[in-house]
């Protein structure tokens, strides 16, 4: 049985190098000669898994057309739930609407969640707007997986029309939906909704305002700002609203000249009474420039303590080291404690940022503001921070504070964060592993000397997986670390998704496929009419 199937594999493959070798042939004759389809059939038909697979391949590659969709979709019905699987998951891939209306139909006529799964995956390679609202119900009430591959394909869906039918649907839905499509809208990369979403930003429920200016830090530009604003005064003090000017600023920082960022926000500044006024001033700290410095000093200078710590809140959100200077003489100077602590934190945020410093002088920037520091909480910021300078120069910046035990542990964990970075460590790998033994001899923390041991051996450590939902389904149960890597001065916009401009992709020439197909039935066919003729001898 087994030499049979072989021998059927050879054959078809030599079909596809008479195929390949005849193009004077129209590939309708082709089909009708050698019989590809009945043969894929017997293939998707065979119980071996492994013959199964080489007609889905065949499937997904090979048969063209949309009468050959309607054969396949045709064999649906009678199929195991197994092999039934398999051939929803090829028809997403050949990406022919012909089979949408099978699916659809598998959707209504079929329970085994196997199958669903399968079918609403394949919605999102198949679908068209007019699924928008069977995806969306499949959010609620149905098992996770049919949930997940629901909400994976309203990302995938394209077309004229899907993210129109999502937002039709997020303007009716509670919260809790609102908030999901939201995400969903954002993982589409949908910025003709960005006015959808900015609108959803003065909700009544502050967690649909919270993804909506989530939303907005991915999607929106400097012509939203207005509309964030407004967001931005919508929230009261706390969390909400700090999240909220963090979005604003990134969405300010895809300004590409640094002296016109803050103008959208003068703009919308400008137009409002002095209560709101004051309460943008933290956002306007965190996008920073000469403009919004003016602004910024003026309430500082105020005799009103109200007026003069929202200056001294808004400076201290500065995004960038050009405010050192500014911000030393707030942390020994200003007439509040609290305001010179808040002062001293905000310069060893900005010390190890990478704006065009050398590594020499963030370095000593954070030394100075380990002087200034009378409170381990703040020492150990410092500690922190320093691993952000991806330089030797940091190991030797850390190493004293081994020997303090108030300051070990800390140190123990910089140490360690510096020497998961390759590029700093391998250079200088027999320092590295000097310093490494201290922390394996000094530390308390299992996690710390376990990593320490591993760097030493030129392994990787993988970074617990956090806890929080993800949006997509992620590894468990740890992820793969990011490497560290040094503070900018600027937020980072949206990772671009266009391919690497390194290596060219090699593209395979049409008919490799066929020939390679061609190739393996010859050798097939002739090995077993050598296997004949040695069992007749």
């Amino acid at each position: 049985m087994k030499i049979a199937r072989l021998t059927v594999f050879g054959l078809l493959c030599l079909s596809m190098l008479l195929t390949a070798g005849l193009p004077c042939l129209a590939q309708e004759d082709a089909d009708e000669d050698f019989g590809e389809m009945e043969l894929v059939i017997e293939f998707l038909n065979d119980p071996d898994p492994e013959t199964r697979s080489i007609g889905l391949d065949l499937v997904r590659d090979e048969l063209k057309g949309e009468e050959a969709t309607k054969q396949l979709v045709g064999l649906l019905p009678e199929m195991s739930d197994e092999a039934k699987v398999g051939l929803i998951s090829a028809l997403a891939d050949r990406g022919d609407k012909a089979a949408r209306s099978a699916i659809l139909q598998l959707l209504t006529s079929d329970s085994a969640e196997p199958i669903r799964v399968a079918a609403f995956q394949a919605l999102g390679f198949l679908g068209e707007a007019a699924d928008v609202n069977l995806l969306i119900e499949t959010l609620t009430g149905s098992s996770e997986p049919e949930v997940k591959a629901a909400r994976a394909s309203l990302v995938d869906l394209k077309g004229e029309g899907v993210s129109a039918a999502i937002v039709d649907k997020m303007n009716q839905a509670g919260p809790t939906m609102q908030i999901t499509l939201i995400k969903i809208l954002t993982d589409r990369r949908a910025l003709d909704t960005v006015s959808d979403i900015l609108a959803l930003a003065l909700s009544d429920e502050q967690a649909v305002r919270l993804a909506s200016m989530q939303s907005l830090k991915e999607l929106a530009s400097p012509e939203h700002v207005e509309g964030m604003v407004q967001g931005i005064l919508r929230e009261e003090r706390g969390k909400a609203r700090d999240a909220a000017e963090k979005a604003l600023a990134v969405v300010c920082g895809r300004t590409e000249d640094p002296t016109k960022r803050a103008e959208p926000l003068l703009a919308a500044y400008e137009k409002r009474n002095k209560a709101d006024q004051q309460t943008l001033l933290s956002a306007m700290g965190r996008v920073g420039g000469p403009d919004v410095l003016k602004i910024v000093e003026a309430a500082i200078a105020s005799s009103d303590a109200k007026i003069h710590g929202l200056g001294i809140r808004a400076i201290c959100n500065w995004p960038d080291a050009t405010i050192v200077p500014r911000l030393t003489e707030l942390a020994t100077g200003d007439a509040h404690d609290s305001h010179k602590t808040s002062a001293l934190r905000a310069l060893i945020r900005v010390a190890p940022l990478r704006d065009g410093r050398s590594a020499t002088e963030r370095l000593e920037l954070l030394s100075k503001t380990m002087e200034m520091a009378t409170a381990d909480r703040e020492r150990h910021l410092v500690l922190d921070k320093a691993r952000s300078v991806l330089d030797v120069q940091t190991l030797d910046f850390l190493l004293p504070y081994l020997d303090q035990p108030a300051h070990r542990e800390a140190a123990c964990l910089a140490i360690v964060e510096l020497a998961h970075n390759v590029p700093v460590r391998e250079p200088n790998k027999e320092r590295f592993h000097e310093v490494l033994d201290r922390v394996i001899a000094l530390a308390k923390d299992p996690v710390v000397i376990e990593r320490a041991q591993l760097y030493k051996e030129n392994k990787t450590w993988y970074r617990p997986a956090k806890t929080a939902p993800k949006l997509k389904p992620q590894p468990a149960p740890t992820a793969v670390t990011e490497q560290p890597t040094e503070e900018k001065s600027q937020p980072a916009d949206a990772v671009s998704d266009a391919p690497d401009a390194g290596e060219p992709e090699i593209e395979m020439e049409p008919k490799s496929s066929m020939w390679l197909f061609a190739a393996i039935g010859l050798v097939f066919v002739l090995g077993l009419l050598a296997l004949g003729l040695s069992s007749r001898r």
